[in-house]
């Protein structure tokens, strides 16, 4: 699996720890992490967390990414940006547990996490917790056991509902601002991440165009 991590502005100091504690959990798991920025707060290309929620919505559309790890500082910005776009189920996880049911209930593709409230002393065990139980196993099979099969038809039910409220991501895209979107991929290390690994030449003649 292909794990991108997308961190904004007023977080990105802590992007070197988060990094750090994803790859010890998920690289022994077989997966690789792509860490997308931002680096540190002195970043040139800064990113708020709507975009975010556009730099998500690019890499799991593409098939850059299988899953997105995100944040802000209270962790419902994130979120609710990545929802705003098709094919982005982005869940707010604050501790394992949240991962835990997440994965196994809801079956996403994008977390959103906490990265000042509430992230003090013994923050860096709480990340490396959460990546634990939410790549532990295969996700969507719900919980608890008595609820596995509603739980499965409501994910099934979620997904054609979404189908229809979105339109294209590069339809919807294109109805943006464009600077802000130019500059949620405008990251010093996007072009050699985002190319070598995107499966969509729609997604990736777009950016292309818009990176021109």
């Amino acid at each position: 699996m292909k794990i991108a991590l997308i961190n904004e502005n007023s977080q990105a100091a802590k992007n070197e720890m988060i990094s750090t504690a994803l790859k010890k959990v998920v690289e022994p798991m077989g997966h690789k992490v792509f860490n997308y920025g931002m680096y540190s707060a002195e970043d040139e290309n800064q990113l708020t967390y709507v975009q975010n929620g556009i730099l998500a919505a690019i890499l799991l559309n593409s098939g850059a990414a299988d899953y997105v790890i995100t944040g802000c500082g209270t962790g419902e910005g994130a979120m609710l940006a990545c929802n705003s776009f098709p094919g982005v189920i982005c869940g707010h996880v604050a501790d394992p547990s949240d991962a835990y049911m997440f994965a196994q209930i809801n079956d996403g593709n994008a977390i959103s996490l906490p990265f000042a409230k509430g992230f003090g002393w013994g923050a860096e065990l709480n990340l490396q917790y959460i990546f634990e139980k939410l790549f532990e196993g295969e996700s969507g099979q719900g919980y608890p056991k008595e609820r596995v099969i509603p739980e499965q038809r409501n994910k099934k039910i979620l997904d054609e509902v979404r189908k229809a409220s979105f339109n294209n991501l590069v339809t919807t895209l294109k109805n943006i601002d464009q600077d802000l979107v130019k500059g949620a991929v405008s990251g010093s290390k996007f072009k050699d991440l985002f190319f070598a690994n995107c499966k969509k030449e729609e997604i990736a003649a777009f950016v292309r165009k818009l990176l021109a």
